[in-house]
């Protein structure tokens, strides 16, 4: 099993907007750098090849040394297209074929059994998908890279992603199994819920420090 991981380099005012609004951005991006840490921990834990599909510079970026040395066996290219979309089929023909589950930094609390189950879901399906609780999706898995394509057409970050993920999918042609869903993090209360259910994270660390007082 390859994870390809598609992250930002945790760089102040970068990441983590909607809870840098709320805490501010540097403590916003130190949220994000223990996530992408956290992250890319469970897939060594899994036994995977890593591939790091990465927007921006870790040397710009909030704990990039830790971050880069984590990194130490990975494959990491940089992110290249416009938008998102296009962003995200690149990566998929840079981590080339096989089985490969695709992953973001938004899930901290994820171990190495959810990556298996998706990549263990591609024994009988040509994708998987793993939705997020907001609507989209948090992991993607496939064996041929081609497929990816179909997926660019689809608006990200909305509450229907994963709907219209695996409908375009299917439409081409794919059958689509289905992972456990999961919390992303992208406010207050997801990192409420995220850090509760990983108290041990370097995540949920971060978060009871950032956490501003009197926040509902």
């Amino acid at each position: 099993m390859k994870v390809l991981l598609v992250a930002k380099a945790p760089v102040a005012g970068q990441v983590k907007t909607r809870l840098g609004a709320v805490i501010g951005a540097e403590p916003a991006a130190g949220l994000a750098a223990a996530a992408l840490l956290d992250t890319i921990e469970a897939c060594r834990e899994a036994g995977a090849e890593g591939h790091l599909s990465l927007a921006g510079d870790l040397r710009d970026a909030v704990r990039g040394g830790a971050i880069a040395a984590a990194l130490d066996g990975w494959t990491v290219t940089p992110q290249q297209g416009d938008g998102f979309a296009e962003r995200l089929v690149r990566a998929h023909a840079d981590a080339g074929p096989g089985v490969v589950v695709q992953i973001g930094m938004d899930t901290p609390h994820v171990t190495a059994a959810a990556l298996a189950e998706v990549a263990d879901g591609l024994a009988t399906h040509d994708a998987v998908l793993a939705p997020a609780e907001d609507g989209g999706w948090w992991a993607l898995g496939r064996r041929d890279p081609r497929v990816v394509r179909h997926v660019a057409r689809v608006v990200m970050s909305t509450s229907e992603t994963c709907t219209d993920t695996r409908h375009a999918l299917e439409l081409a042609g794919c059958t689509v199994g289905r992972a456990s869903t999961m919390t992303d993090v992208d406010t207050v209360e997801d990192a409420d819920v995220v850090a509760a259910l990983a108290p041990h994270t370097r995540f949920a660390r971060a978060w009871r420090s950032a956490r501003p007082r009197g926040v509902a």
